[in-house]
């Protein structure tokens, strides 16, 4: 195989070397899928991205991400990092936009500005579509909590903006930070499910400038818990407008993820209910920490 050049960033990070890291390589056309599922791998980050050729196609640039055990069609954090990585290293002067051709479609990521953490990206996602609901009492058992500690003024539900998840509504922090999931109640409870990820948030954060506390827990996809996670976090913004948690229907708002375990991250969601519809952007920033070639 040839050398190909790979980048890690860190993406949606409070500071550098937390939020959530991704490792992105360049070029990447002439690989199987299955070289591609094994680099993935061996970068063990929660997911890695191909860039298949610096050329566009159709107006975007083809990129396929892969977790170490899966591929998927769509994912927040390896969106923005993508896009980063293509505006600095092959696109190399200012641009606002830039498209990536993903499994999913087409996703617009837009560049808004910096601050001392790095480059503020916002990406579109796809219209949140609504599922099914599920039972307070059964969900407690897969997270190991005690149903009081679900907040029943919200359903638990499956969402989707791209990859589809179960949003669950707490009460406090300290039911929050107890979570722990029952793997084998998980695994039977997802194994006919669609949504395969679990997001829980409540309203108390660790720090007062934040709105909510989140958690994702993703076993199925070799991830037991995710620092910071853009594709469930737009579910989460959709849930939310919704279901008017904030008493309005729209919403911009910033959420803390990762503090539990040692990687504080900081998620920027804006949403909108427009007649049937609902916008939803992700935001947060993206700084390069390494570059280097693959042999």
């Amino acid at each position: 195989m040839e050398k190909l050049a790979f980048y890690i960033v860190d993406v949606f990070a409070e500071e550098k070397y937390a939020g959530n890291q991704l490792a992105v390589v360049r070029d990447a056309k002439a690989l199987s899928d299955d070289e591609m599922q094994r680099i993935a791998k061996e970068m063990n980050y929660s997911e890695t991205t191909f860039i298949l050729s610096d050329e566009k196609r159709d107006g975007g640039y083809d990129v396929r991400i892969f977790t170490p055990k899966k591929e998927l069609p769509f994912a927040g954090h390896p969106t923005l990092g993508t896009a980063h990585v293509i505006h600095e290293e092959i696109v190399k002067e200012p641009s606002e936009t830039v498209v990536l051709n993903l499994k999913i479609g087409q996703i617009p990521v837009t560049f808004s500005y910096s601050d001392e953490r790095g480059d503020v990206l916002w990406m579109k996602q796809l219209q949140p579509k609504f599922g099914r609901t599920f039972d307070a009492e059964l969900i407690s058992q897969i997270l190991s909590l005690n149903v009081k500690e679900i907040d029943d003024k919200f359903p638990i539900q499956d969402v989707s903006t791209g990859v589809p998840c179960i949003i669950v509504p707490l009460k406090t922090l300290d039911a929050l930070k107890q979570a722990r999931i029952a793997k084998d109640r998980y695994f039977e409870f997802i194994k006919d499910k669609q949504a395969k990820g679990i997001l829980i948030f409540c309203p108390e954060t660790y720090n007062n400038e934040n709105d909510l506390n989140v958690r994702f827990f993703a076993d199925y996809y070799g991830v037991p818990e995710d620092p910071a996670t853009g594709s469930a976090n737009g579910c989460l913004a959709g849930y939310l407008v919704k279901h008017r948690y904030f008493g309005k229907d729209q919403i911009n708002i910033r959420v803390e993820q990762g503090y539990e375990i040692g990687r504080p991250s900081l998620l920027l969601l804006k949403a909108e209910g427009k007649e049937e519809k609902i916008d939803v952007h992700v935001g947060g920033t993206v700084v390069m920490i390494a570059k280097g070639e693959l042999v």
